[in-house]
């Protein structure tokens, strides 16, 4: 009756991450870090975990001289959460 939730999503932090991605084409880590108020080093422990995983897409660039990362959902990203989300409603309500 339950189906396991993806441990990958399962985490605060990476459900938070792939939240807000769903809800924007790509946000930048600057974006994630003061949405999450997470601290930097966890933020990237996280994309990187997501990005090993294929949920997100990660590109590096420079804006003004200064480094820019920015994320994105991948098709695989997207129907990952879907199917969290759909398998978390059997948790709240069984019926």
């Amino acid at each position: 009756m339950f189906k396991d939730l993806d441990p990958l999503l399962h985490s605060q932090l990476r459900l938070s991450i792939v939240s807000i991605l769903m809800t924007v084409e790509e946000a930048s880590f600057n974006f994630i870090k003061d949405t999450t108020n997470a601290s930097s080093g966890n933020i990237s422990i996280q994309i990187k975990k997501l990005q090993e995983g294929g949920y997100i897409q990660v590109k590096k660039s420079f804006m003004n001289n200064y480094p820019n990362t920015t994320v994105s959902l991948t098709k695989k990203g997207i129907d990952a959460f879907e199917t969290y989300v759909n398998n978390l409603k059997q948790y709240i309500n069984p019926a």
